[in-house]
């Protein structure tokens, strides 16, 4: 498959949403996310984009796949591009999508000048870990990921 691969769009919000929603089930935390497509529009295509998203289309304009990420700043590296999502629908697995998607995003990163992809991949995920791998990157097996949730912020 050769998908066609873009930069989304505000009427793509539905198509991503169900993207979330497909990996928070893969992920086994189907009840776990917060958010709704108007808080996609918002922070997604408003006057404060916190995030970018690439999407793989087919022929007909169904989104099969996408990439979400946003950039960050590294003290040690500079400029740096987190990839919060990296999903393709079940049914499109298996078929150059991730990898589509993957290499677009490291082909932004090039343009952009960034020194640095980072994300977080589940230690149980050996498939999208050896795809990462296969790109050269190196998963750090030391470090702890740390997040600290609205409510304990609200409460503070």
């Amino acid at each position: 498959m050769n998908p066609k691969i873009r930069f989304a769009k505000p009427k793509d919000v539905l198509s991503i949403m169900q993207l979330i929603q497909e990996l928070a089930v893969y992920e086994n935390e189907p009840n776990a996310v917060d958010i709704d497509e108007d808080y996609l529009k918002k922070y997604g295509f408003g006057d404060h984009q916190a995030f970018k998203c690439l999407v793989a289309e087919n022929e007909t304009g169904e989104i099969l796949g996408m990439a979400l990420f946003y950039n960050r700043f590294s003290t040690w590296k500079g400029l740096t591009i987190h990839l919060e999502d990296l999903i393709v629908k079940q049914k499109n697995r298996k078929k150059g999508i991730g990898k589509a998607l993957f290499e677009a995003l490291i082909k932004h990163a090039k343009a952009e000048n960034i020194n640095r992809l980072e994300w977080v991949v589940l230690d149980w995920n050996t498939d999208a870990i050896a795809f990462y791998e296969s790109y050269g990157a190196k998963v750090f097996q030391e470090w702890r990921t740390v997040q600290m949730g609205k409510e304990t912020i609200q409460k503070f």
